[in-house]
């Protein structure tokens, strides 16, 4: 078996700080070699208590340590770009957080490079594709157990949004989730988006119209639709609907104990996307490592990438028309087919 994978973390924010202990205490085969961050305190802090590894505040530091040999970006995505170009460069295994990059332009860049590369190096974090109900609904369609799937209704809730959650970022940093699990579900590519903005929530900050409903259409006419609600309130929820020409399956659901007592009922919602799809993240890095030992890519490709950023594109210039706007791909290269 090959060596284990000395992964440099780029990045030691929210996502970062949770991949590191992932790596650390649960995925088999990698290490954390080095967590780059421009805050070195908060380097420092994440890598307290793990052997070997560096902190530093330059991804160029990382990238030239002969002791990396993988790389993980979890850095916010417009710093992506130049840490893929220097990680390609290298001809490095990359986990990299979605967005690829933060446009279709910059984003099919990148594509460009790896195809020269001759070799898929890049892989998304899209983690509901590692998602078990995620996977099990992809497995009825796949196996045409209920008949071919006809619609898709998707409902993404969070709490509250952070400072500086944008209007465009419902549709960018949010249903780009949405975009890809339903070009992973269907097997197609989105082929059209609308939003229409109806009544919007009080507790929405100033610029932001919440909630919106997205209307989407794949190659084939397979309908989909998400509801994007980030003022919810009550807690974090990612449920999926799929209608079949035999039946309907529902995932997402509130799970675990539905307790009655003292006169009520009920139970707990999710209060994060950590507690939602913890298990998905654990599954997708396992993926990510196991490949990238064997020279292969484990999950969504840069190509994934590229299509979802044209989806978002899509979305917020439909947000801004309230018309129906098509999606602009350009043609796949061979090396993803």
């Amino acid at each position: 078996m090959a060596k284990p994978l000395r992964v440099a973390v780029i990045g030691a924010g929210r996502m970062g700080a949770d991949h590191i202990e992932r790596l650390h205490k649960r995925i088999h085969g990698a290490e954390v070699a080095a967590v780059v961050d421009v805050d070195l305190a908060r380097a420092e802090a994440a890598i307290k208590g793990i052997d070997g590894a560096v902190a530093l505040v330059n991804a160029d530091e990382a990238l030239n340590n002969g002791d990396v040999n993988a790389v993980l970006i979890a850095t916010p995505g417009v710093l992506h770009e130049d840490i893929l170009y220097k990680a390609l460069a290298k001809d490095l295994p990359i986990l990299c957080e979605k967005p690829l990059t933060p446009d279709a332009k910059s984003s099919w860049k990148i594509v460009q490079a790896e195809v020269e590369l001759d070799r898929k190096r890049i892989q998304v974090g899209f983690m509901r594709r590692f998602d078990a109900e995620y996977s099990a609904l992809g497995q009825i369609i796949r196996d045409h157990e209920l008949g071919e799937l006809l619609m898709l209704h998707h409902q993404h809730r969070n709490p509250t949004t952070p400072p500086g959650f944008t209007n465009e970022m419902l549709i960018s940093d949010s249903v780009v989730h949405e975009f890809d699990v339903i070009r992973y579900l269907t097997g197609e590519e989105i082929t059209s988006v609308q939003v229409r903005k109806g009544k919007a929530t009080r507790n929405a900050p100033e610029g932001q119209h919440d909630p919106q409903h997205i209307l989407i259409e794949s190659e084939s006419g397979i309908l989909a639709d998400v509801e994007i609600f980030v003022n919810a309130k009550f807690g974090y929820q990612v449920t999926t609907q799929a209608s079949f020409e035999d039946g309907i399956v529902d995932i997402g659901g509130d799970t675990g104990a539905y307790v009655r007592s003292a006169g009520r009922w009920g139970g707990t919602v999710t209060p994060g996307f950590e507690d939602r799809f913890g298990a998905a993240y654990d599954v997708e890095v396992q993926a990510w490592v196991d490949a990238a030992r064997r020279g292969e890519v484990g999950g969504p490709t840069a190509w994934d990438g590229y299509a979802t950023a044209a989806c978002c594109e899509a979305g917020v210039e439909a947000q801004k028309s309230g018309e129906k706007i098509k999606v602009q791909l350009n043609v796949m290269p061979e090396l993803y087919n």
